[in-house]
């Protein structure tokens, strides 16, 4: 069951960042273009925010059975030592869910703006933020906090 749901993470990891980033430029065309927040562009923002709660859960599932994070609890005190643990432990959760916060919000203060120009200014500050957010707490290759290959 967990191999399953690490692999259903791995494919949705994938589309959070896709959709996320064309939301941004979606975003940021409206925005520089002065076009109308059209249904399209609605869409675009509900998923992006819906893939992300996905993810959050998902992610949630996985970090409650991992055999690293069980390590990290029963072990504190050495593992706030191991950087990688002490990276997936606690940096990696609280880095993404406050990314997916910053997606909430953007999309939940977008869907409640007046006009169309500022859907898009608030989607591409929000959205873009999480996105920071989000490649900070990717554990990349070359980070220096905890790498992991691209694809698994």
């Amino acid at each position: 069951m967990y191999q399953a749901i690490l692999f259903f993470h791995s494919t949705v990891r994938w589309f959070v960042l896709i959709s996320l980033v064309f939301a941004i430029f979606k975003a940021y065309k409206g925005y520089i273009a002065k076009t109308t927040f059209s249904k399209t562009d609605n869409l675009i923002r509900h998923w992006t925010a819906t893939l992300a709660h996905i993810q959050l859960m998902i992610g949630i599932l996985l970090y409650a059975q991992s055999p690293i994070i069980k390590y990290f609890w029963s072990n504190f005190k050495e593992a706030i030592q191991e950087i990688d643990t002490f990276f997936f432990g606690l940096i990696h959760l609280i880095l993404m869910t406050i990314a997916i916060l910053f997606i909430t919000l953007g999309s939940a203060f977008a869907k409640r703006k007046q006009t169309d120009q500022a859907k898009f200014k608030t989607m591409l500050l929000w959205f873009s933020i999480a996105l920071f957010i989000i490649f900070i707490a990717i554990p990349w290759p070359f980070s220096p906090l905890a790498n992991r290959p691209y694809f698994r």
